[in-house]
């Protein structure tokens, strides 16, 4: 029984929702390169919360099964997003030249991702994958203009990123003074 318990508390520590900043804590800024519709560019957070929230997603690696998916979810609510102020940006450990390609087939010339080869905001927002720490853990976030962080979400499951970070941007919409 002991060695039960002992196994089921060093897995949950490898789980992913123990590593995330929380709601209410100031985001890294970061500026790096991206990729938009394949074309490179100077991303930088700072600027970006100047236009309105930023949802920002970690995702372990272009051209995979579950960031495919997420890349199309997010891809189809770039709209819906965009309708309330927010830039949506993923980022992973590839290199430009790879999601350059991701940035048009799967992400659909609809949003940027960007370069984290040395995973230095990966680091910084706390999304390094546990059990491959090359890659990003599975991790969203919704940044405020003002940035701080208010929400995030860590699952490998690429199911519920897209609509619980949409909802938090509507909440964050609707909260505002207008």
């Amino acid at each position: 029984m002991k060695r039960f318990l002992l196994l089921l508390l060093v897995s949950a520590g490898m789980g992913s929702a123990w590593a995330t900043l929380q709601p209410g804590a100031s985001a890294p800024n970061f500026t790096t390169q991206a990729t938009l519709a394949g074309k490179a560019f100077q991303f930088s957070l700072a600027d970006a919360l100047k236009k309105g929230p930023v949802v920002l997603y970690f995702y372990p690696a272009a051209f995979t099964p579950g960031c495919t998916v997420e890349a199309h979810e997010f891809a189809e609510a770039t709209a819906d997003f965009q309708a309330l102020g927010a830039t949506v940006i993923g980022v992973s450990h590839d290199d430009i030249e790879t999601l350059n390609k991701f940035s048009v087939s799967e992400c659909r010339n609809k949003f940027a991702v960007a370069a984290d080869p040395d995973q230095h905001i990966m680091k910084a927002y706390d999304a390094v994958l546990k059990m491959k720490p090359s890659l990003a853990d599975r991790t969203s976030y919704v940044i405020s203009p003002e940035g701080k962080i208010l929400y995030s979400y860590s699952a490998m499951s690429p199911d519920q990123h897209v609509a619980n970070t949409l909802a938090a941007v509507k909440k964050w919409a609707a909260d505002r003074p207008h």
